[in-house]
């Protein structure tokens, strides 16, 4: 094959993959920032402005020179052009400001009713979560459970959707289906047995 068409293959593939990359980027929602992400906050050759710091459950920050600033419901961007513009005020000429989220805020859901601990556990970030593995968690179910009668209220929906799911048809089964996965601030009811 001649360099030509080496040369001529290399570019198409070049403009095809920064293309798809293109359309990756455009299309995904940007991050915003939520309370209890922890940034970390440098400020080009100023290294004693280096700062690592939780977001408030009020979603503010303290900055050395500016204070108090809010930062949750911000995209990384936003917040670093409002510590920049803060810091241009009287402190610093063109400061360049970069923002590194450390770790996101603990996404959350909720196992209730007839299992062995009921409480808030964190949403898995490498792999989703299912109804199963939620009951597992929470320590499994107690002896009064109606298994089959288990829900997934979904308060993050609009409508506050609620989703039934029989344990059985999982269990014995083993159709994995309808161990749906989890999003945040999801509640896994399990209901008592009436009998």
């Amino acid at each position: 094959m001649s360099l030509f068409k080496r040369l001529l293959i290399l570019t198409i593939i070049t403009s095809f993959i920064s293309g798809l990359g293109f359309t990756e980027n455009k299309n995904r929602k940007e991050y915003t920032i939520h309370s209890e992400d922890v940034l970390e906050i440098k400020v080009y050759e100023h290294k004693d402005l280096t700062t690592k710091v939780r977001v408030s459950a009020a979603g503010d920050i303290t900055f050395p020179l500016i204070g108090q600033v809010h930062a949750a419901g911000l995209t990384v961007n936003q917040l670093c052009e409002k510590i920049k513009a803060l810091l241009n005020e009287g402190y610093l000429v063109d400061p360049q400001v970069n923002i590194f989220i450390e770790s996101y805020h603990p996404e959350k859901f909720f196992v209730m009713g007839a299992v062995r601990k009921p409480a808030a556990y964190e949403l898995s970030r490498e792999k989703p979560t299912t109804v199963l593995e939620a009951i597992s968690r929470a320590g499994g179910f107690t002896e009064q459970a109606a298994p089959n009668r288990t829900k997934v209220i979904r308060v993050g929906s609009e409508k506050g959707e609620t989703i039934k799911v029989k344990v059985t048809e999982i269990t014995k089964t083993g159709d994995k289906s309808k161990d749906i996965p989890l999003q945040p601030n999801d509640i896994v009811f399990v209901p008592e047995s009436i009998f």
